[in-house]
């Protein structure tokens, strides 16, 4: 398989279909296997205590909510739901995702190469091993960019009414854009871009990789098809690096 012609997809949501498709490619499947098993017994088992959680939380964060603002309470607790299960879902996810770093690396790596024929640097299982080091500090320099940015986000929370109203808002745009540098960073990190270059590139094209790490972000949410999400949005993340970036940030120029 070769990189894909023009005309480019031009949304987001696109790449998570074309993520769909990639992931079940015979030769691909394999290197799904690790991660996904990773994926299902952490996120699997997160989620279930969530749920098991959320009827003692909700009453909680609702009790910040005004008297005089109780007449939205209809409208407040389905947002105060949204908060807590895109505030856990992305940190569980984040945890599944230092775990699995490697072999999501390695993914984006056999998938490359299957859609252009050219690998980064013939990235094999060893080769990973020897790099741990440099993929955990990728991932902690994710966690820097991400950390203070939450930390204000939640503060939010805790303003009276506007913060209620806001912060799940809020909450999702920063989850959708997080969810684009997470899953579009393997594609990049393979290639030893750096981050703030990978980050700067993504911004250029903030309309489709909102719309891909939004709809990344909702499917995290959703029951049984959260234990899979994974592997479908690095997929759709390396067909999006191939299609748009590739050609611009390395020094192969083949198609």
């Amino acid at each position: 398989m070769t990189q894909r012609q023009q005309p480019l997809p031009s949304s987001g949501f696109t790449y998570v279909k074309i993520g769909c498709h990639l992931v079940c490619l015979p030769g691909i499947r394999s290197y799904v296997i690790v991660p996904l098993l990773i994926n299902i017994l952490l996120l699997g088992g997160a989620f279930y205590w969530l749920f098991t959680k959320l009827h003692q939380w909700i009453p909680q964060l609702m009790s910040y909510v005004p008297h005089w603002l109780a007449w939205l309470n209809f409208i407040l607790w389905p947002l105060a739901v949204m908060s807590i299960v895109l505030i856990f879902g992305y940190f569980f996810s984040t945890l599944a995702n230092w775990i699995a770093a490697p072999f999501f690396g390695l993914l984006a790596e056999q998938l490359e190469q299957r859609l252009t024929g050219h690998s980064p640097d013939n990235i094999s299982w060893w080769s990973l091993v020897a790099d741990l080091p440099r993929i955990m500090k990728r991932e902690w320099l994710k966690l820097c960019y991400y950390l203070p940015r939450a930390v204000g986000l939640l503060l939010i929370h805790f303003i009276p009414g506007i913060g209620q109203l806001l912060a799940p808002l809020l909450w999702f745009v920063f989850g959708a854009w997080m969810m684009a540098i997470q899953y579009g960073d393997y594609p990049f990190d393979n290639h030893k871009v750096p981050f703030e270059t990978m980050r700067r590139n993504l911004a250029r094209d903030r309309k489709i990789n909102l719309e891909f790490g939004g709809l990344i972000s909702i499917l995290t949410m959703v029951p049984i098809i959260n234990l899979v999400v994974m592997p479908i949005a690095v997929c759709g993340a390396t067909a999006l690096w191939v299609d748009r970036y590739r050609q611009t940030l390395t020094n192969d120029k083949n198609p």
